[in-house]
């Protein structure tokens, strides 16, 4: 540390950061679910739903407006689904917007499970804590709801226009949404490649787990990359059909959305894809927002929200 801070400055210092994390958590998460207007199934499975908003405010006048895909986050475990991203989801559409809000298969509720199962992702996790995703059921379900969503939305939200989507995500969801928006440049071999780039206006990337390397390097979320990918022993194998900074460049107008004062997430994983596009030929804009942590981005209450919503109408209309 520097000569001029001592231990229990730092000390102090670390302990302001997780009072405010704390705080800025409690309010993203003191709104209540809001209802959607609609959903549907994309799968068999009980998690294998989208729920739609239909747009209001100054966009809702539009015959077709553009469509926002949320992908929530919660390190891909299973106590955090979409229902806390549903203040989010109907503040973008007050803002104008057709909104779908995406589950997903996540972790199990212990680590007990086995790689490729129905029960878990085999990380190898302590007992009785949640693992983060399940190989490969996180990145099918991912997979199956984008490609299902132009015919569903046309049934339970006429007023969408899937030819203007914005695909929007936040922690763990700001990975799939990097994911999603890069599966034409995945391995030849993987299950989830597509043929061409996904008809996307743009990809916007809140506090995204973004750089698998460096989010291990500094144990994001609890080490939840390698628990995602199946445990230590296939990270290596797995990573690049996985980490958004392997998958470049995607030809994706992209933004990423990052607090300055995140520990969560810290602002070093976003930069480190950023420099990994830059790398490839391909400019990423990273907003910094100044005082921000990780949750105000999916708080409807804060103002960096508004400052998400502006990112996502810039590439959206």
């Amino acid at each position: 540390m520097p000569d001029n801070v001592t231990a229990p400055d730092e000390a102090a210092a670390a302990e302001g950061a997780r009072a405010r994390d704390a705080a800025e958590e409690a309010s993203a998460f003191s709104h209540p679910p809001v209802d959607p207007d609609a959903g549907a199934a994309y799968g068999d499975h009980p998690d294998q739903v989208i729920d739609f908003y239909a747009p209001r405010g100054p966009g809702a006048g539009h015959d077709l407006v553009p469509l926002v895909v949320v992908l929530h986050g919660g390190a891909w475990r299973a106590p955090y689904d979409r229902r806390h991203t549903t203040p989010f989801a109907a503040f973008l559409a007050r803002r104008g917007f057709a909104v779908a809000n995406v589950e997903y298969r996540r972790g199990t509720e212990s680590g007990a499970g086995s790689s490729g199962t129905e029960s878990g992702a085999g990380s190898g996790g302590a007992e009785g804590v949640p693992v983060a995703g399940r190989w490969p059921e996180t990145f099918d379900d991912v997979a199956a709801a984008l490609d299902a969503l132009p015919a569903l939305v046309r049934d339970a939200l006429p007023q969408a226009d899937p030819r203007r989507m914005v695909i929007t995500g936040h922690s763990a969801g700001g990975h799939l949404a990097l994911w999603a928006a890069a599966r034409h440049v995945l391995p030849a071999d993987a299950p989830w490649r597509a043929d061409r780039a996904a008809p996307l206006r743009g990809v916007v990337a809140l506090a995204p787990i973004a750089d698998f390397g460096v989010a291990e390097k500094l144990e994001v979320c609890g080490g939840a990359a390698t628990e995602l990918l199946g445990g230590k022993d296939a990270f290596a194998e797995r990573r690049p059909y996985a980490d958004p900074a392997l998958l470049l460049p995607t030809g994706i107008a992209t933004t990423l959305v990052q607090g300055r004062t995140d520990i969560v997430v810290p602002q070093a994983v976003a930069e480190s894809y950023a420099d990994a596009a830059a790398k490839a030929g391909e400019m990423v804009g990273l907003t910094l927002l100044e005082d921000v942590g990780h949750f105000p981005l999916i708080d409807p209450a804060a103002d960096a929200c508004a400052v998400v919503a502006e990112e996502v109408a810039q590439l959206a209309w």
